[in-house]
């Protein structure tokens, strides 16, 4: 399916009356944020806002308490339930605008209250990892969107683009590597067998 065809399949989602949730979920490296931006871009900001998952990781020094700083974006390294309650204060007509975080990923931090989300705006696209995920805390977030679609892109490419996008944010190349290899790709082996879950699959063709 070409681009131009998800923007109007996006389109349409945006014209259904009351506010829409439409969830892009995939891989690191799949492309999500990249396509998110792109039906933003097209619908402009008076119909499309893009609410990242990724606002939800929880700080470095809150992972190092815990641990788990060594295997950021995990599962368990995001405020799961945080972010399901921001999708259920999308989804509720009228009120005030909703704030929503975003991952500065320069600082590799969360950073609060970063997207605001005007009461009028007909569609909220929310993007990634575990957006269709079964685990009990990540189960709640794929009744709350109204259309899910998945990207599977070729795998060389993808985790090429990855080790890529690792670097030009200041990772050492060997290390980039070695952090996809331990880090990225168990978890996008978590986040694929969600895949059926989606009412769309964007695979490699």
């Amino acid at each position: 399916m070409q681009t131009s065809e998800l923007i109007v399949r996006a389109a349409v989602l945006a014209e259904r009356g009351s506010r829409r949730i439409l969830g892009i979920a995939g891989p690191p490296g799949a492309g999500k944020s990249t396509l998110a931006a792109l039906i933003e871009d097209a619908l402009g900001p008076e119909r499309a806002v893009v609410v990242p998952m990724d606002g939800f990781h929880l700080a470095q020094a809150e992972l190092e308490r815990l641990g788990r700083a060594e295997r950021k974006g995990a599962p368990d390294t995001f405020d799961a339930a945080g972010y399901v309650c921001l999708l259920r204060r999308l989804r509720q007509p009228g009120g005030p605008a909703v704030y929503a975080p975003a991952f500065d990923r320069s600082l590799e931090e969360p950073i609060a209250g970063s997207i605001a989300v005007a009461p009028d705006v007909p569609l909220v696209i929310t993007e990634g990892n575990y957006l269709l995920h079964e685990a009990p805390e990540w189960a709640p977030v794929r009744p709350l969107l109204d259309e899910a679609w998945y990207l599977a892109p070729e795998e060389t490419l993808r985790v090429r683009r990855l080790v890529d996008r690792h670097v030009r944010h200041g990772k050492d190349p060997a290390y980039a590597r070695e952090w996809v290899a331990r880090s990225d790709e168990p978890n996008a082996r978590l986040v694929a067998l969600g895949r059926h879950r989606a009412d769309l699959v964007l695979d490699a063709g």
